[in-house]
């Protein structure tokens, strides 16, 4: 196998005719916002309570060690994907610098990431609305997002882009407002007083360990896994650089920049969050930051982050859907999946790539609602955190091997426009935490039925495609054109 370090942002020769190409419609501004809006879902506004109530005041600890595993995968991802810039990439980069029995497992896996994770974003939207319109139900509130969402994801890539674009800054909005308002009421600006003296508001626990950990230290790798739940998504910008107008310019852009939006997004307003309010009273299947603020009279903040968590969702199944229709589009391409989901419409956009997705989730928003005890979200959020590492491992593997490949090529190395700094060292890290991750979900009870779903959804394939080679013979005949 050779390798080819492409120039100028054009990428390497691909298996496809020009006319089945994917648009390159996405612009840097679309790349920058897609990298946030797969991060930032409804999990971050409602989950954030059973990070902080498991870890404590150090659960913005958590997000710092989570966040720099992102900012790793990131750098890794970013080295592959201006050189090889393919929309799937890390299935197709897993094929060529792995093995393609590999690809094929890690592809399907991804795949059935977010068609189990999507439809918990639709359903907690629908959910949301009924709340506010009750005149329809939660299922049909949620049938009317899936809806929206297939049809957006259906339309010119372009469309894609700039509706996520307005969705995710709109999240960033209401999280940097948070920040602003947590930190005026940590310094005493504003704020009843009389909460602010039944509170003690203070950064105290900085200096005490006890009070930064006080179920141990222990306890920050048992809320790593749903951290990284909360941080999947930003691989998502690897999967767009196959319709980004520029991969170059625009993927550097947007790998760059998330090392300090997570930073302003994630640590300071956790940070704020544990210093301003009582870790042990916050509640996990409400917005922590409305009842934060809610306690100093901010009354309004209710109904704010009420609507930012509804657009979260949207945004959330805007981006998942996405990318599962494109590592879709990429199998079909490489013989992993029936060739029928490798065609293209008019708008250049996988259709039936999105109509398989699509029809899978309605399926996860069904037995989502059947389920009386919601017992199946928590199966789909530990199936989702394994799947997503194992695809991360993957890509921190692929990097791995590509610049062992070339590193011998003091040309090739030259011709790198972008590169994992101190390789192999931060490349090893991001695998090994994983490793480690998954090994702590083995150890919970609560996270462990996603090995029971995850490991067959992984292998599987890789057998399939060990004995059989290519699913592409098996034709399907349906109503998909």
């Amino acid at each position: 196998m050779t390798f080819e370090v492409i120039d100028e942002g054009h990428p390497l020769p691909v298996e496809m005719e020009i006319k089945e190409q994917l648009h390159r419609g996405l612009k840097p501004r679309h790349l920058q916002l897609i990298a946030l809006g797969g991060i930032i879902g409804s999990g971050y506004f409602l989950g954030t309570g059973y990070v902080v109530q498991h870890a404590g005041p150090g659960a913005f600890i958590s997000y710092i060690l989570g966040g720099f595993i992102v900012l790793c995968v990131m750098y890794c991802l970013g080295e592959l994907a201006v050189a090889m810039p393919h929309s799937g990439s890390f299935v197709q980069y897993a094929n060529d610098l792995i093995s393609p029995s590999w690809a094929c497992g890690v592809g399907w896996s991804y795949w059935l990431t977010w068609v189990s994770y999507v439809p918990s974003e639709m359903i907690a939207g629908g959910l949301i609305m009924e709340h506010f319109a009750p005149f329809l139900s939660a299922p049909q509130w949620a049938i009317c997002f899936g809806l929206i969402v297939t049809t957006i994801n259906l339309l010119h890539v372009k469309i894609f882009g700039e509706v996520e674009f307005w969705l995710a800054l709109t999240k960033i909005i209401a999280i940097t407002m948070f920040t602003i308002v947590a930190a005026l009421i940590a310094f005493g600006v504003i704020g009843h007083e009389q909460v602010h003296s039944q509170i003690h508001v203070n950064f105290s626990f900085l200096s005490d360990f006890s009070a930064m950990f006080p179920h141990g230290i222990l306890a920050i790798l048992m809320t790593m896994v749903i951290i990284m739940v909360n941080f999947q998504g930003a691989e998502i910008v690897g999967l767009a650089a196959g319709e980004s107008k520029d991969p170059a310019t625009s993927i550097p852009m947007a790998i760059r920049g998330i090392s300090w939006r997570i930073i302003a997004l994630y640590v300071i307003p956790v940070f704020l969050l544990v210093s301003i309010f009582p870790w042990g009273k916050l509640e996990v299947d409400r917005s922590v930051f409305s009842v934060a603020l809610q306690s100093y009279g901010f009354e309004w903040s209710g109904i704010v982050f009420t609507i930012v968590v509804l657009i979260a969702s949207i945004s959330c199944s805007l981006s998942g859907l996405y990318g599962c229709t494109r590592v879709m589009h990429s199998l079909a391409k490489a013989g992993m999946a029936p060739r029928i989901f490798s065609k293209l419409n008019r708008h250049h956009v996988p259709q039936n790539a999105t109509i398989l997705s699509t029809m899978s989730c309605w399926i996860g928003i069904l037995i989502f609602v059947l389920d009386p005890n919601k017992k199946i979200y928590t199966i789909l959020l530990s199936v989702s955190g394994f799947s997503g590492a194992i695809a991360w491992i993957s890509i921190c593997w692929s990097q791995y091997n590509f610049r062992k490949k070339v590193i011998n090529d003091s040309s090739k190395i030259a011709r790198l426009k972008f590169k994992t700094p101190f390789f192999p060292y931060l490349t090893l890290f991001a695998i090994w935490a994983q490793v480690i991750c998954l090994a702590v979900v083995a150890f919970n009870v609560e996270l462990r039925p996603a090995f029971y779903v995850g490991l067959p959804l992984l292998l599987v394939p890789i057998i399939w495609h060990r004995f059989y080679g290519s699913v592409a013979k098996f034709k399907i005949t349906s109503w998909f054109v």
